[in-house]
């Protein structure tokens, strides 16, 4: 079992190099270096212990208003891509039916991310892949904030795309599992 210290550590190299490094995200730097960012390991028994994980981090965000954004790591648990995609569906749900919804939103990584009909080998798959599954909570308000201040927000993810493609997928794999 991978300590948390190591864990954590890792994800933070991960962010630093791969979503920094490459302007993944062009909101992640400032977060970063200010130490915003909550990082909860999680080691479910059960498939539901996921959703209770993730309600719990949408209280624990209701409780501290300082913190805009969480890692909800799960190092042991939904390394089947599959079954990580059967809870990002079943924490959507949960959003929904706790009266999160435009409140916190949720972005998902995994370590075998693949955009829906994209290819396996398809680079861009590289901008959700992380070294381990993961939910991302985000304050919508916090959301709106940067995106206000940010010239052209739909671009973000074409930009991405065209990145990841030019670099190729050697390089992204090399660059995301040089973070392990």
């Amino acid at each position: 079992m991978i300590p948390t210290e190591q864990i954590i550590a890792q994800t933070q190299q991960w962010i630093s190099e791969v979503v920094i490094g490459c302007n993944l995200c062009p909101f992640a730097a400032k977060e970063f270096k200010r130490g915003a960012i909550h990082y909860q390991i999680e080691r479910p028994a059960r498939p539901e212990d996921g959703v209770r994980a993730f309600l719990l981090e949408c209280q624990r965000l209701d409780d501290h208003p300082t913190i805009d954004t969480t890692l909800l790591i799960f190092p042991d648990a939904y390394q089947r891509f599959r079954d990580y995609l059967d809870l990002v569906e079943r924490v959507q749900d949960a959003l929904e039916a706790g009266d999160y919804e435009g409140i916190y939103q949720v972005a998902s990584f995994h370590p075998q991310y693949r955009f829906a009909g994209a290819p396996k080998s398809d680079p861009a798959n590289y901008t959700n892949r992380s070294v381990y599954p993961m939910l991302h909570l985000l304050r919508e308000e916090a959301i709106e904030r940067a995106l206000a201040h940010y010239p052209d927000p739909e671009g973000i993810a074409i930009r991405n795309v065209a990145f990841t493609r030019e670099k190729g997928l050697a390089y992204m794999k090399m660059l995301r599992d040089a973070c392990l």
